[in-house]
This record gives structure tokens, C-alpha cells and sequence, in this order.
């Protein structure tokens, strides 16, 4: 069984960026992935462009080259990797966090491979994992999609995209430009999200209005058949012929990891976990949380540039103890 001073569960920027502050400080570690490096940002669709400029997105002082004014899924894949390597960081990746239990002063972590005990845990999750279900009849059919990838796929189909958000207006422009037969939005609340970036609002305003992309608001989809979507509809309910659901409805983080552990969860209405904001260590001695796990269900709240900083404050936490 191997003995660390930190146990980093999440190998993203930010379970990254606070490897190489435990390493910096000769604080022994090992970073914990069940996926591959940099999971969430793999799983994004690939064209994907990030809002952020690449010099918010570095860690580790390597610097962040990119050949566009704003960086690539693919440009970050690879800068991430150089980073891993040039600080030959202690990843251990498709590796499963099956359980942790106290065990004295320290944690015993058992995982898919192997067992650690570790005196501090950093809980660095993102929360790709976990997409909000439609908990709709029909849902579990194979052309029901939670993410997306890109649209080929989608060429000559009819396809439904649900949401108004940021991913969800991406999706049907996308597909309707690369050649979908029919793009059809399905959005419960009254107008397209408010947090829609102000570059692509006009664009997805102006499809619905001249009738390229088909806009139902205030509806909801009721069941989900082979050939056909029902949805309810201020006007009634509808039915579309349809051959793929893109469920662009967002994500949440893992909240029964967090109750496992004894993590603290506010009484606000997006569940934000309780910790302490100097040294972002929660409720529970030893355990820290990193990044957007922060949030809770405010997953827009924290970004790699706004949270990167969470690395350097739970370092010098389990510095100060020891």
C-alpha cells in the first residue's frame, strides 16, 4: 500500500495544475483518473473552440501556443499532454476511485488497481460525467444522444436538439449548416438562454426567425418513439417525425460521491458544497475541492482560468498543517 501526503482524484487542468504544486513543494501525490487525460475536455465535440485565450488556460508556467485567437479541442489536448509530460506528473488513468474510507488520521483509497493511503484527498471531478436526463418514455433509445460529438452523423436526418443554452445553440447551428434535413429546437423556458455567447445570439435569433432552424419555447418533450418525438407545446401537444434527439441539457457533478465522503452540501438551491474559500478545504478534514466541483449545480460559475488558482491555496493548506 502506498503512503502520500495527497491523493488527487481527476486528472483535468485543474488536478493537474495542483499535481505540479504538490510536486513543487515536495508533497508526495498521485493523480486518479477513470478516464484519459483531460477526460471532459477529450469528450467535448471536436471542433470545439474555447471561450478563453490560451494564456488563461496554462498551468505549470508552460506556455499555452495557439495558432488561433482562441484555442482548439485539439490544440488543448495536445498542450495538456506537453504539460503532463514536461513535468512528468504521477497520473494514473483509467483507474476507478471505488472507495474511501478514514482510517486514523489518513484516507484508504482502494481503486480498480491498486490501494493508497493518503493523509489528504482533492476532489478535482468535473462534471461531464453526469448529463440531466428528459426521464421521458422512450429515452434509452439508441438515437437519443447527451453528447455531441460532430455532425455528419446528422446529415439528411431530422433532428431535435433540447435546450437553449450555449452547447444546445452550437448543436443546431452546426447540424443545420452541415446538412440536416430539419433542425428542431425543443427549449422549456420562454426565450433562447441568457448566457448564450452575444457573437452567436444574432445568428441563432435570425435562423429560427427566417424559419431555418424550427423554435418551440415553453415546451417539453413527453415521449420519445422509434419515428417520432412528442412534445408538449404552449398550443398543445405535436409530433415530429425524427430521427435523432440531441439532449444538449447540461450536466451536474457527482453529489453522492460528495454525501459518501460526509461533504457538506448547502442549503442554497444549487447544492454548492461547503468549504472554506482560503484554503478550499470542506467540511471534511483533509478533503479539498478544486475547480467547477465548487459550484455545485452552477457549473458556469468556475472555469479553468478562475479556478486554476484552487491548486496553489490547497498546497499551501496541507503545507501550514504539516
Amino acid at each position: 500500500m502506498e503512503e502520500l501526503d495527497l491523493l488527487i482524484i481527476g486528472a483535468g487542468p485543474i488536478g493537474l495544475a495542483t499535481g505540479i504544486e504538490a510536486k513543487k513543494a515536495g508533497v508526495s501525490y498521485v493523480i486518479v483518473d477513470k478516464g484519459c487525460l483531460v477526460n471532459s475536455l477529450y469528450n467535448y465535440p471536436k471542433n470545439m473552440t474555447f471561450f478563453s485565450t490560451s494564456d488563461l488556460l496554462e498551468i505549470g508556467e508552460v506556455p499555452f501556443i495557439s495558432h488561433n485567437p482562441k484555442p482548439t479541442r485539439s490544440e488543448a489536448l495536445e498542450y495538456y499532454r506537453r504539460v503532463t509530460s514536461s513535468w512528468k506528473l504521477n497520473t494514473r488513468l483509467y483507474e476507478h476511485v471505488e472507495e474511501i474510507n478514514k482510517n486514523g488520521s489518513a484516507f484508504e483509497v482502494l481503486t480498480s488497481k491498486a490501494k493508497f493511503m493518503s493523509k489528504n484527498i482533492v476532489l478535482a471531478m468535473g462534471y461531464y460525467d453526469l448529463p440531466y436526463l428528459l426521464n421521458v418514455p422512450g429515452e434509452e433509445l439508441p438515437k437519443v444522444k447527451h453528447y455531441y460529438d460532430e455532425p455528419h452523423p446528422y446529415f439528411d436526418m431530422n433532428v431535435i436538439v433540447v435546450g437553449s443554452s450555449n452547447s444546445a445553440v452550437d448543436v443546431a447551428l452546426e447540424t443545420y449548416r452541415k446538412g440536416a434535413k430539419q433542425v428542431t429546437m425543443v427549449i422549456r423556458e420562454p426565450e433562447i438562454g441568457k448566457t448564450v455567447k452575444y457573437w452567436v445570439r444574432p445568428d441563432i435569433e435570425n435562423r429560427i426567425k427566417e424559419g431555418s432552424i424550427k423554435a418551440y419555447f415553453n415546451s417539453n418533450i413527453t415521449k420519445i418513439e422509434e419515428d417520432f418525438v412528442n412534445f408538449q407545446t404552449p398550443d398543445g401537444p405535436m409530433t415530429l417525425a425524427n430521427d435523432f434527439v440531441l439532449a444538449m441539457t447540461g450536466y451536474q457533478p457527482n453529489f453522492n460521491f460528495l454525501d459518501e465522503l460526509g461533504v457538506e452540501i448547502g442549503t442554497d438551491d444549487f447544492r454548492t458544497p461547503i468549504y472554506n474559500e482560503k484554503t478550499m478545504e470542506s467540511s471534511v478534514d483533509g478533503v479539498y475541492l478544486a475547480g467547477v466541483i465548487c459550484g455545485g449545480l452552477r457549473t458556469n460559475t468556475w472555469f479553468i482560468e478562475n479556478s486554476r488558482v484552487h491548486a496553489e491555496l490547497i498546497v499551501e493548506a496541507i503545507r501550514n498543517k504539516t
